[in-house]
């Protein structure tokens, strides 16, 4: 029997979406008491990422729902399970979809940051005990990633959590949780971008203009962006895009524009949209002998993708990451002091700002292209 100490179940607000691309419904929600190894944390503010409305239209994934979608989150937690030593309640925090237990295989390698016990949760639930904490009038409510934000309260496991400073301000920093910290790290960590090199970023979002960010960092020459809204291409001078190229104003495909105006192909390639045709592209848009693909972007629709063998046998690289291959809690504190020192660029990804009961508007936006990223204000 639980003290009268112990968390109880709460009673908040949450967006719930019902059905497949269903515009959602702020609902009250029961939000249960974090259990092992758990945090319950009061959402403070969270951001709209690609991958939410991905899975919420549910084209080539597997339909789960009644869901609480949202992964890109900051708050402070508000409750603590049994067995969590290195979190307390008031501490801030911000949300990651991929965790790090720091004791198996992978989290003790240098090569990898895909945890085996807190991977990407995928059916719903919650990694510890594949149940749910969301519930309305006792009918299960799903979960998203291990995360689900786009609620008051929310409970994770504290292993998918980062720990910040309380000088840290709680909003805009939310989007570390997921996109920018994906596109930064997939040219800094996961390309190792060198210097005087020429990179060829396939879409312009919020990710790709963070890969532009890490790549100029990292001292590319030449960051040359590639989308069919030119509304991007002004923005991405923000973040270091040197040229643009939009497929609609040629005749030829893709893949031969860059390579005529690279010379021969380009040293980096990143797939940032999630399009198996455009990851093609890219890896045929790099150099012979060490050109590299990197794909970032989640599909929809198609899954499989299939390419020549020859662009390989000649030396060309195909990756893939997840979160830019970041340990999640060893490393991406040095995102957010790099972020405290200037020495990155955050804020300037969050375009628009609302108030979390136009969550529906924010998914407009997103879907229209009109904004980078929507920080949705849930709490203070």
């Amino acid at each position: 029997m639980a003290s009268p100490l112990s968390p109880q179940t709460i009673t908040c607000k949450a967006a719930v979406a019902w059905g497949p691309g269903e515009p959602m419904s702020i609902e009250e929600v029961q939000v249960a008491p974090p259990q092992p190894m758990e945090v319950r944390i009061k959402v403070v503010a969270t951001t709209i990422c690609r991958s939410d409305i991905t899975l919420w239209e549910s084209r080539g994934h597997i339909p789960i729902f009644p869901r609480i979608f949202g992964h890109e989150a900051t708050g402070i937690v508000e409750s603590v399970g049994e067995g969590v030593t290195d979190l307390r309640e008031g501490d801030h925090v911000l949300t990651v979809f991929q965790g790090e237990c720091k004791k198996c295989r992978h989290c003790k390698s240098d090569k990898s940051n895909a945890c085996e016990t807190l991977g990407v949760e995928g059916n719903g639930l919650m990694h510890s005990d594949q149940k749910t904490r969301f519930s309305i009038n006792g009918k299960p409510i799903y979960h998203f990633v291990g995360v689900s934000s786009f609620s008051e309260y929310t409970v994770v496991h504290s292993e998918c959590v980062v720990k910040l400073s309380p000088d840290v301000p709680l909003g805009k920093i939310s989007v570390l949780g997921c996109s920018v910290a994906t596109g930064f790290g997939a040219a800094w960590k996961i390309a190792n971008v060198g210097k005087g090199s020429t990179v060829v970023i396939f879409g312009l979002g919020a990710v790709g203009l963070a890969v532009a960010q890490g790549a100029k960092l990292r001292g590319a020459s030449r960051i040359i962006g590639v989308d069919i809204n030119p509304d991007k291409f002004e923005r991405g001078k923000i973040f270091g895009v040197t040229e643009f190229i939009n497929p609609n104003d040629y005749k030829q495909p893709t893949q031969e524009v860059v390579k005529e105006i690279t010379t021969g192909g380009a040293d980096y390639c990143f797939e940032c949209v999630g399009n198996v045709e455009l990851m093609r592209t890219a890896l045929e848009s790099c150099c012979d002998g060490w050109g590299m693909a990197v794909l970032i972007g989640v599909p929809s629709g198609k899954m499989e993708l299939s390419a020549h063998y020859g662009p390989l046998l000649n030396g060309r690289t195909l990756k893939g990451t997840l979160l830019g291959g970041w340990k999640t809690r060893s490393e991406l504190p040095m995102l957010v002091e790099m972020y405290m020192k200037k020495e990155i660029q955050i804020d300037e990804y969050v375009t628009h700002e609302l108030p979390f009961a136009d969550i529906n508007k924010g998914y407009q936006l997103m879907k229209e292209g009109k904004c980078l990223r929507c920080v949705l204000h849930v709490g203070i």
